[in-house]
C-alpha cells in the first residue's frame, strides 16, 4: 500500500482540503524506529522537567518568567515583536495601562489565553469547542468564534521570491465541514484509548491536524502552541504550562512550515513526528537548564542578602524578586510582605548593593533584576 493510500494527500494547495483525513491515523503513519527512538529521547527530557518542577517550593518563580518567554516567542513567529524591556515593564503594570504598546499587549495576552485554557480544563476536565473559541477570543481579543463557511482563508508563501504571497495551502471550508473536522480532533484530544496511546505523539499528531483545520480568521497558530501544552498537562506528563516550545519552532522556523506542507502534500508524517519530538526534547533541556539557574541565581542573591543585610524574611523578598523580572513598591506591599516605606528602603538597599537595578521610567520606579533577565534571554 502506498503511502497516499494510507493518508490521502492534498492535491492541489489551491484548493480547500476538505478530504483532509479524520483522526486518528493509520498506525502505520508512526511504527517508525527513528520516530520511537526520538520518543524516547523526548519522553526522557521531559521527565527530568517535570520532577525538577515538582520539586520547586514556590512554583510562581516559574509560573510568570517562563510562560512569559513563551508568549513572546510563540507571538514572534506571527510576526508580533515586542521587546523584552517593554514586555517587563507591562507584566509589572495593570493590564489596562494606555503606555502599553499594542504588539505587547498582545503578547500578554497570548499569556493569559495559556492561564485561561489552563484553568478551564481543570474545571471542566476535557477540552470541548469552548476551550479552543476561548483561546482564540482572548489572543485576538475579539468576540467571533470559527470561521464562517464562506470565509476565504489561505496560508500564504512568504519570503521576497517569485512565489511570495501566492497560496502555500488551503484549509477546509463550506457548511458545518470545520465544525466537523474540529470535533472530531477533540474527540481525538479526550479519547486516552485511542491510538497513539503515548500522550507526546497524539500531541504531534493533534498539532498537524489543527493547523490543518485552521478553524479561526486568525491566531490559530498560536492557539495550536497553547493547545499542545495543555494536552501534556492534562496528561499530567507536567504539572505546570512551562514548557518553552516556541523557541525551537522560531529556530527552526522554516522546517517547521516544510514539514507541515510534508504531512499535507506527501504524507510525509515521519519528518513532522521526528521535528516535533525534536521540539519537546530541545525545550525541556533548556526550560530545566532556565530553570536550574533561576533557582541558583535565587539562592545566591538570598545568600548576600542574610550576610550584608538585616531585611527581615529575605526568603520572601528573595522569591519575590525572582517572581518576575521588573519590581515594584507595590509587588511588595500588595503581598502583604511589609509596609510601604519599609519595601522601597529593601528594593533600594538591594540596588545599592548591586542586586537589583533600579530605573525610573515615566516617573514610575523599578527595579530589574538583572540575574533573572539573564537567564530569560538566552
Amino acid at each position: 500500500m502506498s503511502k497516499n493510500q494510507v493518508y490521502p494527500v492534498n492535491p492541489d494547495r489551491t484548493e480547500p482540503w476538505n478530504d483532509l483525513p479524520e483522526l486518528p491515523i493509520d498506525p502505520s503513519l508512526y511504527r517508525n524506529v527513528e520516530i520511537y527512538e526520538q520518543l524516547g529521547r523526548a519522553k526522557e527530557a521531559l521527565a527530568l522537567l517535570a520532577g525538577r518542577s515538582i520539586a520547586i517550593p514556590n512554583p510562581s518563580i516559574l509560573i510568570n518568567s517562563i510562560t512569559l518567554q513563551e508568549a513572546k516567542m510563540s507571538s514572534a513567529i506571527e510576526n508580533v515583536f515586542t521587546t523584552d524591556d517593554d514586555l517587563y515593564k507591562a507584566v509589572s503594570e495593570s493590564s489596562n495601562d494606555s503606555d502599553i504598546p499594542g504588539p505587547t499587549k498582545e503578547v500578554l495576552r497570548y499569556r493569559e489565553a495559556l492561564w485561561e485554557g489552563f484553568h478551564y480544563l481543570e474545571e471542566q476536565g476535557r477540552f470541548d469547542r469552548d476551550y479552543f473559541v476561548r483561546l482564540y477570543q482572548v489572543i485576538k481579543e475579539t468576540g467571533d468564534g470559527v470561521r464562517p463557511p464562506f470565509a476565504r482563508t489561505f496560508i500564504r508563501m512568504g519570503g521576497s521570491g517569485p512565489n511570495a504571497g501566492k497560496p502555500a495551502y488551503t484549509p477546509p471550508r463550506g457548511k458545518d465541514v470545520v465544525e466537523t473536522k474540529l470535533d472530531n480532533l477533540i474527540g481525538f484530544l479526550n479519547d486516552e484509548h485511542s491510538e497513539p496511546d503515548d500522550p507526546l505523539l497524539k500531541m504531534c499528531i493533534a498539532h498537524f491536524q489543527f493547523e490543518a483545520i485552521h478553524p479561526f480568521r486568525d491566531g490559530n497558530g498560536r492557539v495550536g502552541r497553547i493547545m499542545n501544552i495543555h494536552l501534556l498537562t492534562h496528561r499530567h506528563l507536567l504539572e505546570l504550562p512551562i514548557l518553552y516550545l516556541s523557541r525551537y519552532i522560531i529556530e527552526h522556523k522554516e522546517q517547521y512550515y516544510e514539514s507541515l506542507a510534508g504531512v499535507s502534500q506527501q504524507a510525509d508524517w515521519k519528518s513532522w513526528l521526528v521535528y516535533m519530538l525534536q521540539a519537546v526534547e530541545s525545550t525541556s533541556r533548556l526550560t530545566l537548564r532556565k530553570i536550574n539557574d533561576i533557582l541558583d541565581s535565587k539562592e545566591e542573591i538570598l545568600q548576600v542578602i542574610r550576610e550584608q543585610t538585616g531585611i527581615r524574611r529575605p526568603d520572601l523578598l528573595a522569591e519575590a524578586i525572582f517572581t518576575q523580572p521588573y519590581t515594584k513598591v507595590t509587588h511588595l506591599t500588595d503581598r502583604g510582605l511589609y509596609a510601604e516605606n519599609t519595601a522601597r528602603n529593601y528594593l533600594n538597599e538591594l540596588s545599592e548593593l548591586r542586586v537589583l537595578e533600579k530605573k525610573e521610567i515615566k516617573g514610575k520606579h523599578y527595579y530589574i533584576n538583572p540575574a533573572l533577565v539573564d537567564v530569560l534571554s538566552y
